[in-house]
């Protein structure tokens, strides 16, 4: 279905709202705005906030910049916690004790509360078959507590608990591909998206999430100027970066069947992603140039993956 961003996504309620304390060149933020813009107007939702940097910063009592009903809950328990509200949701509602209108459920947490701690009652929530969302705003590390590493943080990247020397360069394990572990649930809607470049792809994937019998799934990259070391103005380019060197594929898994949203006409190099990151630079110096070759050919293997996947599902 085509849109105009103009008239209905930038005119659409926004239901994340001002005053938030998120970080300046943060991408989270866009990513909780554009997700709660695609629901109907006349629905509400019941979110579900794992610790992070999300929740710390957006929900202090007694101020919140959540319009609709929030939930904090534990690092490790936002499946659980929104898989219970929506189960006595249903129940109370067979019984007659609810008002007419349609409620949604919306799990966000960051990638150390989804794919380290919380990935359990994930799994839990997704293999239960719950009607819910969950979105994991990926930035790459535990950023709320110190810029720890997860395992989403990618390979070779400087952490405080993986730092780059002259003995380890960095974290040496590659990336989990959480996505892909997602569409091993067999669930009907995975999706991977950005939340600062292509509002079109966001607010899209959001929608269909959201209005999808069942669970659902969304990573979106967030990029954290305070982790990965970039000028709080350069969020778009780094999505853009993300996106054109194949680093962060946007594409969707609907009933098992893949489609990749957007092929670059011409692929970048992965420098192009890595250069204006603190967070690699050590990468750059002379004699580390294996460490590139290395991440390319990581990036390069994904992607030919997916471009595979797609292939076979159609």
């Amino acid at each position: 279905m085509a849109y105009n961003l103009k008239e209905v996504v930038a005119n659409s309620p926004s239901r994340f709202t001002q005053g938030h304390r998120m970080c300046a060149g943060c991408g989270a933020p866009p990513i909780a705005r554009h997700i709660m813009r695609a629901l109907k107007p006349e629905d509400h939702a019941v979110v579900a906030g794992a610790t992070g940097c999300m929740e710390v910063s957006t929900f202090i009592y007694p101020y919140t910049a959540w319009t609709d009903s929030f939930i904090h809950t534990a690092f490790e328990c936002a499946g659980a916690t929104l898989s219970g509200v929506e189960a006595a949701y249903q129940s109370m509602k067979k019984q007659g004790k609810l008002p007419e209108g349609e409620t949604k459920f919306i799990a966000f947490g960051g990638d150390g509360g989804t794919y380290d701690i919380g990935l359990q009652s994930l799994s839990g929530a997704m293999e239960r078959g719950h009607d819910m969302v969950y979105i994991c705003y990926d930035n790459g590390a535990y950023m709320n507590t110190g810029i720890q590493r997860s395992s989403a943080t990618p390979k070779f990247a400087d952490t405080t608990t993986s730092p780059a020397g002259t003995v380890v360069p960095g974290k040496m394990q590659s990336r989990k591909d959480l996505a892909q572990i997602m569409v091993g649930h067999h669930i009907p809607y995975v999706a991977q998206t950005l939340g600062y470049m292509n509002f079109k792809d966001i607010y899209e994937k959001a929608e269909k999430a959201i209005y999808t019998k069942g669970p659902a799934f969304l990573n979106v990259m967030a990029p954290c100027p305070r982790g990965w070391g970039y000028p709080t103005d350069q969020l778009m380019q780094i999505n853009k970066l993300a996106v054109e060197t194949c680093y962060w594929p946007l594409y969707e898994v609907i009933d098992g069947k893949y489609t990749i949203n957007y092929k670059p006409a011409k692929k970048l190099p992965i420098e192009e992603f890595l250069k204006p990151q603190k967070r690699f630079k050590h990468m750059f110096k002379p004699g580390n140039e294996w460490m590139i070759e290395e991440f390319q050919k990581e990036v390069d293997a994904r992607w030919q993956e997916l471009l595979d996947l797609e292939e076979m599902s159609r």
